[in-house]
């Protein structure tokens, strides 16, 4: 059993363990000399919605609060490496966090690395919980985690104001899942956590497999099955060029179209209508009215053009897209003394600059110096 690195209750310094100011772990301060950020040729709009200069408005902020994590899949890291950027302390994620709710931020997104191993974060969500957006409405609060420490901590997460949670789980063989994670016992773990998680009511209930071929599409319809006998939602992602180990080719990608193919021929879909332009996964449910996929294809289907999301790196950089050559230092103002105003312009600035798409497969892709566990999902 993989043992928490840090109790998760409150700490006896108060609601967000307070700590001397600044990055946690033993690496250089981000210098108070920043370079102003070009000024776009067309001035971004001041008041929210917040908006890039395509037009889009953005309202999902994703905030990874640690890149360590307690499992090391083969798709994702070389195993070797463990966190290699500094985290914040929590108190400072609120205040970021707060200043994007308050310019048009509607959805926040705790993700990681494995967000559950952060001290401190039933306390952060129970004051994000009490956030309201630019139109005076709770924050939709979710998170993202492998589930290892899940079924303890589902029912005080949602205790705290969690509204949703999405377990990322790649094969429903226990064999196979622990291949991939590389931790003995790992499924029964994670499968606990994802009945408690449906117990304590954090619904939809959203189950992430990332297809590699050859190695987990084997796995396709024992997930069909499992979103019905579960009653959780299981989306299907294409895989994309974001693994430490550098192995992806588009070979090995599994094309929505294939998975619909193949579910669909042991147990027949409909597609559902989109809730929103922007959402990610395109929706089947199955013919007979039980249980439901969702297909995320940013690869052969990319759905840029609707993109409404940035992210939050955990050591305090904005990243406009998840294939962002250029990472933009919020953090490193705060430390420089800016206020709140002078980061609000930051962040309006940063955000009209957001890239128009990806370019995955095209010549002169470029991937991004991090990968998917240190940008956070």
């Amino acid at each position: 059993m993989l043992s928490l690195p840090f109790p998760p209750h409150r700490d006896a310094a108060g609601p967000f363990n307070r700590q001397p100011k600044g990055i946690r772990l033993n690496l250089p301060m981000a210098t108070p000399f920043l370079p102003a950020f070009p000024a776009p040729a067309t001035d971004p709009p001041v008041h929210p919605p917040l908006r890039d200069s395509h037009g889009r408005v953005i309202h999902d902020l994703r905030v990874s609060i640690t890149d360590r994590c307690n499992y090391k899949c083969v798709y994702c890291r070389t195993g070797e490496m463990g966190a290699q950027y500094p985290e914040l302390v929590i108190d400072e994620y609120f205040r970021l966090i707060k200043l994007f709710a308050g310019l048009g931020i509607t959805k926040v997104r705790l993700t990681g690395g494995e967000p559950l191993l952060r001290r401190g974060l039933l306390e952060l969500v129970g004051e994000l919980s009490r956030l309201r957006t630019a139109e005076g409405k709770p924050l939709d609060l979710a998170l993202t985690t492998n589930g290892h420490l899940l079924e303890s901590l589902a029912q005080p997460l949602k205790d705290a104001g969690l509204n949703r949670i999405t377990v990322s789980m790649d094969a429903v063989d226990a064999a196979t899942f622990e291949r991939i994670t590389r931790v003995p016992g790992s499924f029964a773990r994670v499968l606990a956590g994802i009945r408690a998680a449906r117990a304590a009511g954090l619904a939809p209930l959203k189950i992430n497999c990332v297809l590699l071929r050859g190695f987990n599409d084997d796995q396709i319809e024992g997930f069909a099955r499992f979103a019905r006998e579960e009653n959780v939602v299981v989306r299907f992602i294409e895989f994309m060029p974001l693994e430490e180990g550098r192995l992806w080719t588009p070979e090995i990608v599994v094309t929505l179209r294939e998975i619909l193919d193949r579910v669909g021929r042991a147990l027949p879909l409909t597609e559902v209508p989109p809730r929103e332009a922007s959402e990610t996964a395109r929706r089947y449910r199955f013919l007979d009215g039980v249980g439901e996929i969702g297909i995320i294809a940013p690869v052969s289907q990319a759905f840029c053009g609707a993109c409404s999301r940035v992210r939050l790196t955990s050591d305090g950089k904005i990243r406009t897209c998840l294939f962002s050559q250029v990472e933009h230092d919020l953090y490193g103002r705060l430390r420089a003394g800016a206020g709140d105003d002078e980061l609000r312009a930051y962040i309006i600035r940063t955000v009209y600059g957001k890239e128009a798409r990806h370019h995955i497969g095209e010549p002169g892709f470029l991937k991004p110096s991090r990968s998917m566990v240190h940008i956070g999902g």
